[in-house]
């Protein structure tokens, strides 16, 4: 059976109609419950898309998420499209749902000292024969987003792309970063290669507006705060 020449099939529809372009242009926030299960379900019948298809089975449960988590295999079945694979589909992301709700949002560390960027970074190099340098990335609380190793060799000195840190921090939305390298002599004493490479990674900070928390340099036991020692 081929379509009704009226109707469009999703790979016909405008780009940023369509539900993947959407969400990935948009966010998932942007998408209906019909759509996002249309993503999921990758595809329709020969007589309407996955979205009309997901639209006609959320018609049937008032629209309500809840209820459709209650159908069985068997009740998705029942709809024209709806193999028992898509039905498990459905069913397993409706309690992908419902398992999240009944979860507690991960709480991300507080790394709004030298110290605790020390405590969280210290048991990553303490052990390390070579330098290596990673980023901090914060929220606007101090909170952590992400850590990243961005260099790694060197006895006494590693090679840091300041680009690097400043494109990843604008990639995962962070407004603070922080630096921090180990000294696997276990001397605090910065050198200075340390203190150019804390100003320029300040001056991109600054170019950015993103707030350059402190450069930390670890060894084992003890730290270096650019920040503490008010060279920030």
């Amino acid at each position: 059976m081929t379509d009704s020449p009226h109707k469009l099939n999703i790979n016909q529809w405008a780009e940023e109609d369509r539900p993947r372009e959407k969400l990935a242009r948009y966010g998932a926030e942007a998408l209906s419950d019909a759509e996002l299960l249309a993503i999921l379900i990758g595809s329709g019948s020969t007589k309407e898309s996955a979205v009309d298809l997901m639209r006609r089975v959320l018609s049937d449960c008032n629209n309500n998420l809840n209820t459709l988590g209650k159908k069985s295999i068997r009740d998705l079945q029942e709809y024209n499209g709806v193999g028992e694979a898509k039905a498990i589909i459905i069913l397993a992301a409706c309690e992908l749902g419902k398992r999240r709700q009944l979860e507690k949002a991960e709480e991300r560390q507080d790394l709004s000292s030298a110290t605790a960027i020390y405590n969280h970074l210290h048991p990553v190099m303490q052990d390390l024969d070579v330098e290596e340098a990673w980023i901090l990335l914060m929220n606007q609380n101090f909170k952590l987003i992400k850590k990243q190793r961005i260099s790694h060799g060197g006895i006494s000195e590693t090679a840091v792309d300041v680009r690097i840190i400043v494109k990843e921090a604008i990639l995962n939305n962070a407004t603070i970063v922080a630096l921090a390298h180990n000294h696997p002599s276990n001397s605090l004493r910065p050198s200075g290669f340390d203190d150019r490479l804390t100003e320029q990674v300040k001056k991109a900070c600054e170019l950015m507006r993103l707030h350059f928390a402190d450069h930390v340099i670890i060894t084992d036991g003890n730290y270096y705060s650019y920040r503490e020692e008010g060279k920030i």
